[in-house]
């Protein structure tokens, strides 16, 4: 596991965002894995810039969502197939039918779940997947004491998770669906290469369970350090209860610019 360590959530976005333009320049249909919420937003933002500057093309690309919520219409807006659109996939050359989320409305959850899986790997896996750390060190939807091993699946929202996207719904509990259908752990260390971000000191205890703390179910994030190419991207206040915080700033530093994240 490579640990960044950036002073401010604007720092990271330039360092992934090389590492997909030097993915597509060497791969130009690579499969990409993308995360929604606010975490990623800055790095959907170089990205498109880069897009609109002529530096990058996603024209033959594909990308899958690593989760999508159970039981919204298909006209939601706040559905993440509709959301990950706004933010980026509609900015950039990506073709609509090159983008697939799990199947929320399906009527058979779990066989909506193998479905998305084996689609997956009917594309030749996810290059390079994107995610967001929450502060109970939640990746996706996977929550404490979710199985490390886990598929995609259909997964029941915490309350607090719920509490929190009320925002998206009017601040309206009622509004916001109760289940959602994720990619588990175990789909997710099936990709060639995940980037982590986190930022905020409410990160900052997750951080430090999910990099310096044992692997365990009850820190999901920290199944990432049994990936064999897994990055870390966190600002200083998400790095704060880090013991090798230092460490990692150096050994970063000291890193040949060719050789990329």
């Amino acid at each position: 596991m490579e640990v960044i360590v950036v002073e401010r959530p604007e720092d990271a976005a330039p360092i992934v965002a090389d590492a997909y333009s030097r993915l597509l320049a060497a791969k130009p249909d690579a499969v990409l894995g993308l995360a929604t919420g606010s975490t990623p937003l800055g790095v959907y933002d170089e990205l498109v810039r880069r897009y609109e500057a002529g530096e990058l093309t996603f024209a033959s690309a594909r990308a899958f969502l690593l989760d999508e919520y159970v039981g919204l219409p298909a006209d939601h807006p706040e559905r993440y197939r509709a959301f990950i659109e706004r933010v980026f996939t509609g900015r950039v050359d990506l073709r609509p039918d090159a983008v697939q989320g799990p199947d929320g409305l399906a009527e058979d959850l779990s066989a909506a779940g193998v479905a998305y899986d084996a689609a997956i790997r009917e594309a030749g896996g996810i290059d390079l997947q994107i995610l967001g750390i929450g502060a109970d060190g939640h990746l996706a939807f996977n929550m404490p004491m979710s199985s490390l091993t886990g598929r995609t699946r259909l997964k029941t929202l915490t309350p607090k998770t719920r509490l929190d996207n009320a925002r998206f719904f009017d601040d309206d509990l009622d509004q916001v669906p109760r289940h959602c259908l994720t990619q588990g752990l175990g789909t997710i260390m099936e990709s060639r290469h995940a980037v982590m971000l986190g930022f905020g000191l409410n990160k900052a205890q997750a951080v430090r369970e999910c990099v310096e703390g044992a692997v365990s179910a009850r820190w999901p994030a920290s199944v990432l350090q049994l990936h064999p190419h897994a990055t870390v991207v966190v600002d200083a206040e998400a790095a704060s209860q880090l013991t090798f915080r230092e460490y990692y700033r150096t050994t970063y530093d000291g890193k040949p610019d060719w050789q990329g994240i």
